[in-house]
């Protein structure tokens, strides 16, 4: 069967219909703790576990992968707090640039101090996903925080349009960057609100053939001299963050601010393909209205970066399921960038399907950003205005299923995943 893109609105029709007739066919069982072997339960668990089984179809459609289609079938074990303990969730899909694509995603909570996360996809042609992160803050009287993500990942469907923030659609080229490398923080809780963050990255990047055959390669377009990086590249990079927060949860906030100063910097002493560094600021609020049914939500960005041949993936970049939702990832490029999101989160209702409660949400939303050589130099006229809306199902305290969609100058984008954008 050919795919054929749909329209935007029978997308979201489609989607809501399909996702309505899973939940409808899921199921709630009750299985011996025993019977499921760690870490799929805890302490926290019962000694009969309630499994809930959801079956649900995948469609997304992104401007740089184009049209997915499959299922997957969603497995929530609860604990002794009728909250989710672990999610299991294998998936099959299909992408007419990528093929076939297997998954298995992974959640766990064995605590509430401490979650882990993979996820497991190798797809027929040129992607593959394998990632590992880690949460604990339950050292030092949970006053220490300590996160590491590793990863070993391909995205067969990246595009490159050249640099600032006029890089036209005619420019548009594929690559595939196979990637390698890990993120680790350790953050010290100082007082009641603020955290001081230690981290390192490293990133092994190769710039590969991409899975997109009607559109120009980027070593077709562009060279080395033009585009640092596109030989492939490294960063390795210590990071040091100030953090101030009030927000009354790390995975779904509703009320509190958050303000963050980061300063990182990569070298060619540890093994960096340049020298360079990046400063970055970033505030969030959540306003609550009439007992958080309705949240008003911002978030204020600037990302600058500093140094000589700087590879390409490394630079400021907007664009994506995070920053602007009009456009697919690493849309724009430059040395620095401005972002600002404001999104009203409201709750239609809450709904018990299958003993799981979850609170759906609608979230009419609005991405302002830029990408420039330095603030000072922004332009209005440089600035990207991408409303949108999105769809949310959160069953709290951890797990936010989300339908994002964006309208940019390029055309409609449609995000499907796990957690808020910010």
């Amino acid at each position: 069967m050919q795919l054929r893109p749909l329209s935007f609105n029978n997308n979201l029709i489609l989607y809501a219909l399909l996702v309505l007739a899973g939940l409808l066919g899921g199921c709630t069982s009750y299985i011996k703790r025993e019977n499921l072997p760690t870490p799929l339960t805890s302490d926290a668990c019962d000694s009969k576990v309630k499994v809930v089984t959801v079956p649900l179809p995948v469609i997304a459609s992104s401007p740089n992968e184009g049209i997915t289609a499959g299922a997957l079938t969603a497995f929530l074990i609860h604990n002794k707090k009728d909250e989710i303990n672990t999610l299991l969730a294998p998936q099959i899909n299909y992408n007419d640039n990528f093929g076939v694509t297997m998954s298995l995603y992974g959640a766990f909570y064995p605590t509430p101090v401490q979650n882990m996360e993979f996820n497991l996809s190798q797809s027929t042609k040129v992607n593959h996903n394998y990632e590992f992160k880690i949460r604990d803050t339950s050292l030092l009287d949970n006053k220490l925080e300590l996160n590491a993500f590793v990863f070993k990942t391909s995205d067969g469907s990246s595009r490159f349009f050249g640099f600032q923030a006029k890089s036209p659609l005619q420019q548009e080229t594929n690559y595939a960057n196979d990637e390698i490398g890990f993120n680790l923080s350790a953050g010290y809780q100082i007082g009641k609100y603020y955290q001081l963050v230690l981290g390192d990255r490293l990133r092994h990047v190769a710039i590969r053939k991409g899975a997109v055959s009607k559109i120009p390669d980027i070593k077709d377009s562009f060279s080395e001299q033009t585009v640092p990086g596109i030989d492939g590249f490294t960063a390795h990079a210590p990071r040091l963050s100030f953090v101030y927060s009030t927000l009354d949860s790390k995975d779904t906030p509703t009320f509190g601010g958050y303000a963050r100063i980061s300063l990182e910097a990569s070298t060619k002493e540890l093994g960096g393909a340049a020298d360079y560094r990046h400063y970055e600021v970033e505030m969030k609020g959540f306003i609550p209205l009439d007992n958080a049914r309705y949240i008003s939500v911002f978030r204020f960005m600037y990302n600058q970066t500093l140094g000589e041949d700087v590879p390409f993936l490394e630079q400021s970049i907007l664009g994506g399921e995070n920053t602007l939702r009009g456009y697919g990832r690493n849309r724009f490029i430059d040395n620095s960038f401005f972002l600002c999101n404001l999104e009203e989160r409201i709750r239609l209702f809450r709904w018990e399907v299958f003993n799981v409660t979850a609170d759906w949400e609608i979230a009419p939303f609005i991405d302002l950003g830029a990408v420039m050589e330095s603030l000072d130099k922004a332009h209005p006229r440089d600035f990207e205005f991408n409303p949108g809306i999105g769809f949310r199902a959160n069953v709290r305290p951890n797990i936010v299923g989300r339908v994002d969609m964006g309208i940019g100058k390029d055309g409609p984008a449609i995000f499907v995943g796990l957690g808020y954008p910010f």
